[in-house]
């Protein structure tokens, strides 16, 4: 499910998406460890609407993608299919140790790679899984690489 965000809740650093929202996640294949951290994230405890994060339900409404797990093989054109889908400016956030290497899967014939196989990555969450203020650092630290006009900040 994709994530949004509020241009007023996190100030410049939202206004600059365009008038658009946050993310959406894309579970490409993972163990759902780092699906649960997310979860996590909109409870009363972690609280990401503080921020005006939002999960939407299409990645048309998003501004960044949250990618979990190895990419395997039947996930390689649905994640390409929804990163396409998302309007520019867009984010990826690749959340866990799968995301980024591979983890445990490494190897398998299942698995296409890691997420920056398929499609480019701005920020990377590392853990196994990453707890949920690790992943609200990621994301935070992905939108702050927007400057006001929408580009993005190298």
């Amino acid at each position: 499910m994709p994530l949004r965000w509020s241009a007023r809740s996190i100030g410049g650093r939202a206004r600059c998406s365009a008038g658009r929202s946050p993310s959406g996640e894309v579970d490409a294949g993972s163990c759902n460890g780092c699906e649960i951290e997310i979860v996590g994230l909109s409870g009363p405890v972690y609280d990401m609407e503080r921020f005006g994060l939002h999960f939407v339900a299409s990645p048309r409404h998003a501004d960044l993608l949250l990618v979990t797990g190895p990419v395997t093989q039947n996930m390689a054109v649905p994640l390409r299919m929804t990163y396409d889908a998302t309007p520019d400016p867009k984010l990826v956030v690749a959340v866990g140790e799968c995301a980024r290497h591979c983890g445990v899967f490494a190897g398998s014939y299942a698995v296409a790679g890691p997420v920056d196989s398929i499609v480019p990555v701005d920020v990377y969450v590392d853990g196994c899984p990453p707890e949920p203020t690790q992943i609200l650092q990621g994301i935070l630290a992905a939108v702050g690489r927007l400057d006001r006009s929408g580009a993005t900040r190298t």
